[in-house]
């Protein structure tokens, strides 16, 4: 992450925290929840970039961590009073991330369209074990009471039961997200990962354990799914086996294709402009997936590199067209003197008629 594309990030991230302080109706409650349903997304989408989008591993199963992450909550947490945030947050992340490192070392042996069914069929074990299991509310999925506290020796900085804190509390960890990204991608494994991505074959051949770098970006992405699978069940409540299911993976992997693969930016726009979408389109006719799909194949056809690419295209061609040079008007000629004329009305044949003459 360069220091241009981090002020970039660090003036997104300003903007976007100053809209709980706006007038209503744009600050209003239901636009915070928006923008934090808004956010919550473009974490998920961010964990399944940097596994798509920089290692060149396609899954179908990360709404596995994701959901995984919420149930985690929905069991740990207290039924009759708030429980600890912190206490709740890593056991959320942490069971994300054992979870990936179970199932990455055993996909990590496929390839290609291999890799993808694998993951897909992973995720449905995940999610049929929560979905016929009593324990954890079977179909009907089960509820939380209480927001969680984050409190510091006592101190309460932030009440989740609050929109506005919620919001600005799932912007941070957004922000947090991107930077924890920025810093492996710029580390020894972040370029080894987008090595892989382009030639496994000779990253193997130079003497880089290809799996062990694989298996990491596995286990990275799961865990950063898990703080978005957090966020969600503290922000709606309530949990159920949908949130595990294959279509909430492809959803995430229509924000990133949508927003620019391998693009940390992209990511989050894809997620704003697929949440926004959604919703807008949802509430003009209940058949919204057909104006949602249209949507999609219209931005990949005209940016094959997705609204990140496409935006950064057209900016590369405005710097490159030469500014047009400002037009001069032509001298204007002398106009031609009459020849004089004699005392009878003939004209005069003067030196300069002379030249002129033919």
């Amino acid at each position: 992450m360069t220091r241009t594309s981090l002020l970039g990030w660090l003036v997104a991230i300003g903007l976007l925290a100053l809209l709980p302080v706006m007038p209503e109706p744009i600050g209003g409650e239901f636009h915070m929840e928006l923008g934090a349903k808004v956010l919550i997304m473009a974490i998920f989408a961010l964990s399944l970039q940097l596994l798509v989008g920089f290692t060149g591993l396609v899954s179908l199963g990360h709404a596995a961590f994701f959901g995984f992450a919420s149930y985690m909550v929905a069991m740990l947490a207290p039924q009759s009073e708030a429980g600890n945030g912190w206490w709740l947050l890593a056991a959320s992340v942490g069971g994300s991330a054992l979870l990936a490192l179970v199932i990455g070392s055993l996909v990590m042996r496929t390839r290609g369209i291999y890799f993808i069914m694998v993951t897909l069929a992973f995720a449905q074990l995940v999610y049929f074990v929560f979905h016929d299991t009593d324990a954890f509310g079977g179909s009907d999925g089960t509820y939380i009471y209480f927001k969680p506290e984050f409190s510091l020796l006592g101190w309460k900085p932030l009440d989740l039961e609050q929109p506005a804190h919620f919001y600005w509390f799932t912007l941070a960890l957004m922000g947090l997200t991107a930077g924890v990204l920025g810093l492996v991608l710029r580390s020894r494994l972040g370029h080894a990962l987008v090595g892989i991505k382009h030639n496994e074959q000779r990253m193997r051949a130079t003497g880089f354990a290809t799996t062990g770098y694989k298996l990491a970006s596995f286990v990275i992405a799961g865990a950063l799914a898990g703080v978005a699978g957090f966020l969600f069940a503290i922000q709606h409540g309530y949990v159920n086996p949908e949130i595990l299911s294959w279509h909430q993976s492809g959803n995430a992997l229509l924000m990133i294709i949508l927003g620019g693969l391998g693009s940390l930016p992209g990511a989050v726009m894809g997620a704003f402009s697929f949440v926004l979408l959604s919703e807008w389109f949802s509430s003009l006719t209940k058949h919204w997936q057909l104006l949602m799909g249209g949507f999609i194949i219209l931005v990949v056809a005209l940016m094959p590199q997705g609204l990140a690419g496409g935006i950064a295209s057209l900016r590369q061609r405005l710097a490159r067209r030469p500014a047009a040079p400002a037009t001069e008007a032509p001298p204007a000629r002398p106009a031609a003197r009459p020849p004089a004329r004699g005392g009878d009305g003939t004209p005069q044949i003067t030196p300069q008629h002379k030249e002129q003459t033919p």
